[in-house]
């Protein structure tokens, strides 16, 4: 994975910020290929909450991702019991590393 320990853990700090304590991250995506260069970062956060605001706790999390990571684009997927599950969910499920 490329990502270093210090970024793995403000990441489950920020999940922790924006989506609380029973929020669970995963990474998916091409950043889970050490033999690649540059790319986003593919997060998903799993919520056992319904969501009140879902764009709003993606934007917060994409934006304080991609402060940690020097302003690279970070996409960020939620999996929670309100929201509509989507191919890509079953993607990051399968593919995705819990941070």
């Amino acid at each position: 994975m490329r990502l270093t320990n210090y970024q793995i853990q403000a990441i489950r700090r920020f999940a922790i910020q924006v989506a609380g304590n029973k929020s669970r991250v995963r990474v998916f995506g091409s950043r889970l290929d050490d033999t690649a260069h540059g790319g986003d970062i593919d997060i998903m956060l799993e919520l056992s909450e319904p969501v009140d605001n879902p764009a709003l706790m993606a934007a917060q999390m994409a934006a304080q991702v991609s402060r940690v990571m020097h302003g690279r684009k970070v996409d960020v997927l939620l999996s929670a019991p309100n929201l509509m599950r989507l191919p890509i969910h079953d993607i990051a499920f399968k593919e995705g590393q819990l941070l």
